[in-house]
């Protein structure tokens, strides 16, 4: 009995290291351009369940069955846009970390450079305009108030 109980708690102990292990995901491939290819797809593939994360470093059953899937593709002999385009077509635009650029992403892609240039306009054009307003000459109006005020301050 007393032997027992330390048996017991080393497999207590062992226990979630094999948890973990169960989690690994071994692939054979037919050589360092598919395993690079493989890596650079899951990297630039998003989770759809996960916030911000690609499939390759996602736990969520879906980025696996995603990788699942970018492994058979490649192993069917797909190109790159081939196993992209059946994603997108699959799970929408959401999982490209960087959308195409068509028609209905225009304007997330054309957004910001417009509104930069448009910053710059109006920056030039304040500048432009605090120049030209130092440089105005005063009307008769303005020239006569103004001396009527230097005026007044001597005499006090």
């Amino acid at each position: 009995m007393a032997r027992l109980i330390p048996t017991a708690l080393l497999l207590l102990l062992l226990l979630p290291g094999l948890a973990l292990a169960g989690g690994i995901e071994v692939r054979e491939f037919d050589g360092p351009v598919m395993e690079r290819r493989y890596a650079e797809l899951t990297a630039t593939l998003r989770c759809p369940k996960c916030q911000n994360q690609a499939i390759d470093d996602s736990d969520s059953p879906i980025a696996g069955d995603m990788r699942d899937r970018v492994y058979a593709l490649l192993q069917d002999g797909r190109s790159d846009k081939e196993i992209l385009d059946f994603m997108v077509e699959r799970f929408g635009d959401y999982v490209l970390y960087n959308p195409r650029l068509e028609g209905r992403t225009f304007l997330l892609w054309g957004l910001p450079a417009v509104l930069g240039l448009l910053g710059l306009v109006v920056v030039g054009l304040l500048v432009r305009a605090r120049r030209n307003a130092s440089n105005r000459e005063l009307s008769a109006e303005e020239r006569a108030r103004l001396d009527a005020l230097i005026n007044r301050e001597r005499t006090e």
